[in-house]
């Protein structure tokens, strides 16, 4: 395994520890359910009654909730510790990597990637996988950290930030991709169709804390998701549709 796939693994291995402590149900009106349910509403979109992969599902909290709509919903994860808490929850998962998936060809009907892209270097390689895996004419939702975005900026020039007291967020790689650059590292089978934007007004999580300004924020994000305003978005959901044979 390369060394960049070992800190990872350790880093998340690590986070599963905590990664939970301020996500739904400990806090379901805030900052990461907010994000979860944009990405759920657009993943449903497409995902309803038919066979989906999420790559990267970590503790499996998306996944249980894709389980509700899709006809077969699998996930994958490179960290061991992500996956015991998603087995927990019972959830079809299998440790691996992106950019190397156990899975035939034409698998699934849709292959889904949430704030896991970002993390890996040879994108292009993980999203041709994501293809391969995919049926023709079906759809690959790729998930990718935006510079444009208040999110970028802040972690571009904002302190580097704690997961625990010997973990912090630089540890692990992490690579940022405006939208006019996916296309270019698209493989030949994919096209972008769509895109949707999550996180794009809310300056930061903490705010979400704050219950009328949370109302508004949550308000505006859903209202703007899918205008021209999600080019400056955090997170930037790209739509791809892999092009029948």
């Amino acid at each position: 395994m390369s060394d960049h796939r070992e800190a990872t693994r350790a880093y998340y291995d690590e986070f599963s520890r905590s990664y939970e402590a301020h996500r739904r149900p400990a806090d379901p009106y805030g900052y990461h359910a907010l994000l979860d349910d944009i990405e759920v509403s657009l993943t449903a979109q497409y995902g309803t009654g038919h066979d989906l992969l999420e790559c990267g599902c970590g503790t499996g909290l998306l996944l249980e909730r894709f389980t509700t709509f899709a006809r077969s919903a699998k996930g994958l994860d490179l960290s061991p510790g992500m996956l015991a808490v998603a087995r927990e929850r019972g959830l079809d998962v299998i440790e691996g990597s992106v950019t190397h998936l156990p899975f035939p060809n034409a698998s699934f009907d849709v292959t889904c990637s949430f704030k896991v892209l970002a993390h890996v270097p040879d994108i292009g390689l993980a999203l041709a996988e994501m293809a391969r895996v995919t049926r023709p004419g079906g759809v690959v939702l790729a998930e990718f950290y935006n510079p444009l975005s208040l999110r970028g900026l802040l972690k571009r020039f904002g302190p580097d930030q704690r997961i625990n007291d010997t973990t912090k967020e630089s540890d692990v790689y992490t690579r940022f991709d405006p939208p006019w650059r996916i296309k270019k590292i698209l493989p030949p089978s994919l096209v972008l169709e769509n895109a949707r934007g999550v996180r794009i007004v809310t300056p930061a999580a903490a705010v979400m804390r704050v219950p009328v300004l949370r109302d508004v924020l949550r308000h505006l994000e859903w209202a703007l998701a899918d205008t021209p305003a999600k080019f400056f978005a955090g997170f930037y959901v790209a739509v791809l549709r892999k092009l029948p044979l």
